[in-house]
């Protein structure tokens, strides 16, 4: 497609060019930032990561970003090296090192560090975790709503690749990524192991049906904390909130469908394998939730 559009779609900001970012204790210039190509996350995609985001001053929800990091890194039984309080203030150091104050992204990265030989078996990562944050002014700059595609990749079970997990190892999303582009969209449309709907590939995703919310049952689909402040929002506010299984022929007939994530917060879905969706443009359920995001995170 030549006007292809991104959930993560920025504007450009020459600042970026100049960011300091942290690794492994330093902070350092951006082209001095580097890990070993025997890094566990390099080159098994063995990490987990986190995605912020920094409103007038305050970074949103980290005290559940944090929960998050260290409960992913519990579950795949990797020593972060640091305890909370001395993850969030490397972040805060991070962010004053480049005198960031607000519309800023940060990716937190962690992996099992340097290998001593170049296979998979996680005990020989013995130099302790490698901790990445690049810290970059960015603010959403999609210039129209989003067109997904149903793929055949699918978000799979618990025992093979928890999707709750924020894992480095991203190639399925990439491949169904890959394969809606593929098609003529900008990003995927994934099916549950059930053929339900699900998430896209890098995002969760809602529809509205007659004033309802709709999202998945959260079985198979990213733990995402702007889905749970989204569906908390539309319960607080009267708007009736569904997490319920939901199929292809429900999703073409909705009124409006946005997708979430930290970084977009509520992006708009104008159309899905070729229909329009509603309008196929923002819808009056997703600008109230928008407005409602906004004034929670203190982006107003």
């Amino acid at each position: 497609m030549d006007d292809h559009v991104s959930t993560h779609q920025a504007e450009d900001d020459a600042r970026n060019d100049s960011i300091l970012i942290y690794v492994n204790g330093r902070i350092v210039p951006r082209a001095e930032a580097m890990v070993s190509v025997y890094d566990s996350g390099f080159m098994l995609g063995d990490g987990v990561w986190e995605g912020l985001r920094l409103y007038n001053g305050r970074w949103a929800f980290l005290d559940e970003h944090i929960d998050r990091l260290f409960e992913a890194a519990r579950a795949i039984d990797l020593d972060i090296g640091l305890p909370r309080e001395g993850v969030k203030q490397a972040l805060l150091d991070t962010q004053a090192a480049n005198g960031m104050t607000t519309d800023v992204h940060a990716r937190l990265m962690v992996t099992r560090g340097v290998k001593t030989r170049p296979f998979q078996n996680p005990r020989l990562s013995r130099q302790g975790p490698t901790i990445a944050i690049i810290m970059e002014h960015s603010r959403p700059n999609a210039p129209r709503p989003i067109r997904l595609a149903t793929v055949p990749n699918i978000r799979g079970l618990p025992m093979t690749q928890d999707p709750k997990l924020n894992s480095h190892s991203k190639l399925n999303c990439i491949l169904a990524c890959i394969a809606a582009q593929k098609a003529g969209a900008d990003e995927a449309l994934m099916l549950d192991v059930h053929g339900f709907v699900n998430t896209t590939n890098a995002c969760n995703f809602f529809i509205v049906r007659k004033g309802e919310l709709w999202t998945s049952t959260g079985d198979y689909c990213m733990n995402g904390i702007t889905r749970a402040k989204v569906l908390e929002l539309a319960r607080a506010n009267g708007i009736p909130a569904h997490e319920r299984n939901f199929s292809l022929v429900e999703t073409y007939s909705a009124d409006e469908a946005f997708l979430t994530g930290t970084f977009g917060a509520q992006t708009p879905v104008g159309m899905i394998d070729g229909r329009v969706i509603g309008t196929g443009q923002m819808g009056p359920v997703t600008a109230r939730l928008r407005d409602l995001y906004k004034a929670l995170v203190g982006a107003t």
